[in-house]
């Protein structure tokens, strides 16, 4: 059965909750044609334990993650080909309504996403991420939610694309942060737009940082002053130093300084304290560079150091200008893959970086503690 909800174009509502979601992963059946519903719930409301394991094995299937680890060892001559397709761009998602589905106007029985490709890339990153260590996914559950975390992994490992994206743009985003209409019958969502306000900012207070400031002159009009961001934005410096130009920039916005206070009239010092993570150090960290220009960026750190903790770089987002696209790279065990969802439906191993593409963020994992 399908909720009447999913036959509406309700523009009254505003973020789906939970409810919501349930009602549609249920009718969905991602595993096409092997009749297994979605959802396997537990008594704490998570996923059944091994539900995923038990339900791809019965049926002789490994999940994507494994198919493609699988990929890179067991290829030879280097001749590595992905055989498991990954996220494709756009997405169909056919609505099978039971007898009892409550109609009403208008009427649609199919969704159409198009210019995905502004989550796509990230998505996949989220996918690999939780992957590379067993406690990310409890860690990120604090941020996005247990549902969330479990369902996204189940329908990554299950192949089913087209639903992973309902459930990050129902689950996530907001109404106003894409286009949508009823065409016919089918509702078309359009994600055309920037890849980090469709992805990065909806990823709650997971990055969410402060610094405090202090000014020497007690007269100061705004002698103490907070700077509190949701999302980490690294600007290129004004002036072009000697030296790694990325981290340079990465410990302006988090290392303590000094400086001339900025009030009018004012004339005193202003010292910055160290900038910290509100939330403790998260597990991953997306640092948004699409200000910068590609011969600013010859070099790129593979570790940085961020309020005391040591980030690994895990992948990186691109952006085409021509074509106003977006594509990912990200390693798997030391191996660095490509993903373009609109050229290739399967991963391609790099040999050097993807040619006219600039750099739109960086994404970097959090060092395990030995």
């Amino acid at each position: 059965m399908v909720s009447s909800w999913l036959l509406c174009n309700n523009s009254q509502s505003q973020k789906p909750f939970l409810g919501r979601r349930h009602a549609l992963l249920r009718g969905a059946a991602p595993l096409q044609g092997l009749g297994l519903g979605v959802w396997e719930l537990g008594a704490t409301g998570g996923l059944a334990e091994s539900s995923v394991h038990r339900a791809l094995y019965a049926f002789g299937m490994k999940t994507l993650f494994e198919e493609i680890k699988a990929s890179i060892k067991n290829n030879y001559n280097q001749d590595r080909s992905f055989w498991r397709p990954v996220l494709p761009w756009g997405g169909v998602f056919t609505i099978k309504a039971g007898r009892k589905a409550v109609s009403c106007t208008p009427l649609y029985v199919e969704i159409n996403l198009k210019n995905t490709c502004t989550i796509d890339g990230f998505l996949m990153l989220l996918y690999v991420i939780l992957h590379e260590n067993e406690n990310f996914p409890r860690e990120l559950s604090l941020h996005l939610g247990r549902e969330f975390v479990d369902c996204f992994l189940y329908l990554m490992d299950s192949y089913s694309f087209t639903t992973v994206k309902l459930l990050w743009i129902w689950d996530k985003m907001e109404k106003q942060q894409y286009k949508s209409e009823v065409h016919k019958a089918s509702l078309i969502i359009d994600l055309f737009g920037n890849e980090h306000d469709n992805f990065t900012k909806n990823l709650e207070n997971l990055m969410s940082t402060i610094q405090e400031s202090y000014c020497s002159n007690w007269r100061c009009p705004t002698r103490v002053q907070e700077d509190q961001q949701r999302t980490i934005n690294i600007n290129p410096p004004q002036e072009i130093p000697h030296g790694n130009l990325i981290r340079l920039a990465v410990d302006e916005l988090f290392c303590s300084k000094i400086e001339l206070c900025e009030e009018q009239g004012c004339g005193g010092l202003r010292e910055f304290s160290q900038r910290v993570f509100c939330h403790g150090a998260p597990p991953f960290v997306v640092l948004n560079m699409q200000h910068w220009k590609s011969e600013d960026l010859a070099y790129v750190p593979y570790y940085l150091d961020l309020s005391d903790h040591k980030y690994l770089l895990e992948g990186a987002t691109l952006f085409n200008k021509e074509e106003h696209h977006y594509s990912a790279a990200f390693q798997i065990d030391g191996y660095w893959m490509h993903y373009d969802g609109l050229r290739n439906v399967n991963l391609i191993l790099l040999n050097k970086p993807p040619e006219f593409l600039l750099l739109s963020s960086l994404v970097y994992i959090r060092a395990t503690e030995k």
